[in-house]
């Protein structure tokens, strides 16, 4: 029987990186285009608060099961193919929304579209693979960087591009540019990226998913890990299904004003996880720098609603993006530290997964607490953060009695 084996040299080239950079930027353009707006594109299709955010909470579900699949998958035949086919049905996905003509045909299509595009771990799984253990957390940040940048340019044109006056209409310029930027970046991945691992032999055995969810139990470190990001990205996740409707309650916002947020947003995400993750982690490790920017989230979303002006609005959700820059790098690098070189892209797939449920259960808490009280979604997220921060300290505190 044999395992996965690293792929030619030429995979590991800085040209490799910088290529599969590249296009997780463009295809996250188009990503960033759809969020800001998604609230106002199903208030076009009369939807409730509880009904937009259950659009958010699609989406998310189909990457729940996706995500180990095309995981395990990328370990199994290699990282591209699984790039290229799953780019390619986000284009898909862009342009049926683009013509829904209902809101539960809009979910179906968010919910198959979370499916088909749930990919996240196979793009990190490349990095482990062209990575060394000890730079794990610097080019993990460079991919939030290229995640971030992403954020920076497509809500800043979604919103530019949106038109909500007209209707569903108005949203479909947005999203047929979202598509031919996918379509872009699958053509990228086809072109230029380099295939990191090879393929594994047919009978090469793989464990079953409950098996690989008692392993990652096992493991002191993954399992705390998996908690964490399972709470802290539910707490995020509800605070950014709710921003659009928050926003236009306290501040009359529309989509433009959303979206350049976001942009704002995107900016400071992409400095913090481009220039600042990496060089805190190999100072003073990932578990502390993971336990500050949880830190960071919890007192952010605690104030953010008591914001006094549309003006302060960016600096306070700029400051839980921040956090979440420090979180996100750390995390991925814990897990590929932690875990076998040929089990990377399953765990990294277990843990977007939980990723995925997150982002499922917390819009669903968001639109009924927002219902309740407008600031309940961002003052619940905060209280959720206070156990992940628990979990990152006794990483930290394991980390030391093993020094």
């Amino acid at each position: 029987m044999s395992e996965i084996a690293p792929a030619a040299p030429s995979a590991h080239s800085p040209r490799a990186l910088y290529v599969l950079l590249l296009v997780v930027f463009i295809n996250l353009v188009g990503f960033g285009l759809v969020i800001p707006l998604l609230p106002f594109y199903a208030q076009s299709l009369n939807a409730e608060p509880w009904q937009i955010t259950a659009l958010f909470s699609a989406y998310s579900l189909g990457q729940f099961f996706a995500e180990p699949f095309w995981g395990r998958l990328s370990d199994r035949i290699g990282r591209r193919p699984v790039l290229i086919v799953t780019i390619l049905a986000n284009t898909l996905a862009y342009v049926a929304l683009a013509f829904a003509p209902t809101l539960w045909i809009a979910f179906t299509i968010r919910l198959v579209g979370g499916f088909a595009t749930g990919n996240i771990s196979t793009i990190q799984g490349y990095m482990a693979d062209v990575t060394p253990p000890e730079k794990r957390a610097g080019r993990m940040g460079l991919l939030g960087s290229a995640f971030g940048a992403g954020f920076v340019v497509g809500p800043a044109l979604g919103g530019l591009l949106a038109h909500p006056e007209a209707g569903p209409l108005g949203f479909q310029i947005p999203l047929f540019v979202a598509a031919g930027l996918s379509a872009i970046a699958s053509l990228g991945v086809f072109l230029f990226v380099v295939e990191s691992r090879s393929p594994s032999a047919p009978d090469t055995p793989r464990p079953h998913r409950r098996e690989a969810l008692l392993a990652a139990r096992a493991n002191p470190v993954l399992s705390r890990v998996l908690l964490i990001t399972l709470v802290s990205t539910m707490a995020f996740a509800g605070m950014e299904s709710i921003f659009g409707l928050w926003t236009h309650a306290r501040f009359d916002w529309g989509p433009r004003q959303v979206g350049l947020c976001f942009a704002v947003i995107g900016v400071i995400a992409s400095i913090g996880q481009g220039a600042v993750t990496g060089r805190l982690a190999r100072r003073f490790g990932e578990p502390r720098v993971l336990t500050v920017g949880l830190s960071i989230i919890a007192v952010s979303l605690a104030v953010t609603p008591f914001a006094p002006s549309g003006a302060v609005v960016p600096l306070f959700v700029g400051l839980t993006a921040f956090g979440q820059s420090l979180v996100f790098p750390c995390i991925a690098a814990l897990i590929s530290r932690a875990t076998s070189p040929h089990q990377q892209g399953e765990m990294l797939g277990l843990n977007m997964a939980g990723g995925s449920l997150a982002r499922m259960g917390g819009p669903l808490l968001a639109g009924p607490l927002f219902g309740l009280n407008i600031g309940g979604p961002y003052w619940f997220g905060a209280l959720l953060t206070l156990p992940a921060i628990w979990l990152a300290v006794t990483i930290t505190q394991n980390a030391k009695s093993q020094a």
